[in-house]
């Protein structure tokens, strides 16, 4: 949780020095790309909110999923920032946001649904803990 926090703030940091630089021109995608890592990030792993709270493999592989997800989106968002300051567009901002989107949902589906819990250790002399 962490990571996304310190992203989230470097963020902000870009941001502002982008826009120190740019004439005081601001973009509304750029100012609120910091949203991506901290909101998704932190709320996506905090206990009460959380969808990776337990480990396992298939919770690594969704929280993995889930955090490219974060990182295209937040690139994507920089990237039309940018873009949107210099009075252009592209093509590319689309495809960030759809490759962004699709991965963070899908490793927001595979927290809830792919967690296999331990089983239960069964007594010492009984086979599949039947007496």
């Amino acid at each position: 949780m962490l990571a996304f926090i310190v992203t989230a703030l470097f963020c902000l940091l870009v941001t502002n020095v982008y826009a120190l630089f740019g004439h005081g021109v601001r973009s509304r995608a750029m100012d609120l790309m910091l949203l991506y890592p901290l909101l998704g990030g932190v709320l996506g792993h905090t206990p009460r909110f959380g969808l990776f709270a337990s480990p396992g493999r298939f919770r690594r592989l969704g929280a993995s999923l889930f955090a490219s997800g974060l990182a295209a989106l937040t690139v994507g968002a920089m990237l039309r920032g940018i873009l949107e300051i210099a009075g252009t567009a592209s093509a590319y901002t689309a495809g960030f946001t759809a490759v962004g989107w699709v991965l963070t949902g899908t490793g927001a589906l595979f927290s809830p649904f792919f967690h296999r819990s331990s089983p239960k250790p069964s007594p010492e002399g009984h086979p599949g803990g039947v007496s």
